[in-house]
C-alpha cells in the first residue's frame, strides 16, 4: 500500500488530506467550512450526506467522557465547589465541541480510511495495477 495505516493515523490528528498529507480540509480563511475535494490531490472529502455523523459522535464522546466527566468526578470528590463545577461544566460543553470540531472532521476521515485504506485514490492505483499484472 503506497498510504499505510501509520500515516493515515499520524495526518487524520495533524488534520491533514488523508490521502496527500495537505492541510486541504477546510476551506481557507475559514474555521468550519470543509472543503468538498482535497485542493491537492483531488479525494472527496464530503462523500454523502450523514458522512460526518460519526465525526458528531466523536466530539460528543470526547465532550462528556474527556471533559464533563472529569467534572463530574472532581465535584463528587469535593475537589470543585457546586458553583465551580456548574460553571467550568458549562463552558466545557459550550466550548469544547467548537474547539473539537475541526480535529473530529479529520478524525473521522481518519477512521474511515483505516479501516478501508483500500478505499484511497493512492492505494487504489496500486490496487488496480497488480490486477493487470495478473490477467
Amino acid at each position: 500500500m503506497q498510504v499505510t495505516r501509520g500515516q493515515i493515523i499520524a495526518r487524520g490528528l495533524a488534520n491533514r488530506c488523508p490521502n496527500c498529507g495537505g492541510r486541504t480540509l477546510f476551506k481557507a480563511g475559514t474555521l468550519f467550512e470543509l472543503d468538498r475535494a482535497c485542493r491537492d490531490c483531488g479525494l472527496k472529502i464530503e462523500k454523502d450526506e450523514g458522512f460526518f455523523l460519526g465525526a458528531m459522535a466523536i466530539n460528543y464522546g470526547v465532550t462528556c467522557f474527556g471533559l464533563l466527566a472529569p467534572v463530574v468526578i472532581l465535584w463528587y470528590l469535593e475537589v470543585l465547589s457546586g458553583r465551580m463545577a456548574i460553571g467550568l461544566a458549562g463552558a466545557l460543553a459550550l466550548l469544547a465541541p467548537l474547539a473539537l470540531y475541526r480535529s473530529s472532521r479529520s478524525w473521522q476521515l481518519m477512521l474511515y480510511y483505516y479501516f478501508l485504506p483500500q478505499h484511497l485514490p493512492a492505494n487504489r492505483r496500486e490496487l488496480s495495477g497488480l490486477e493487470d499484472e495478473n490477467v
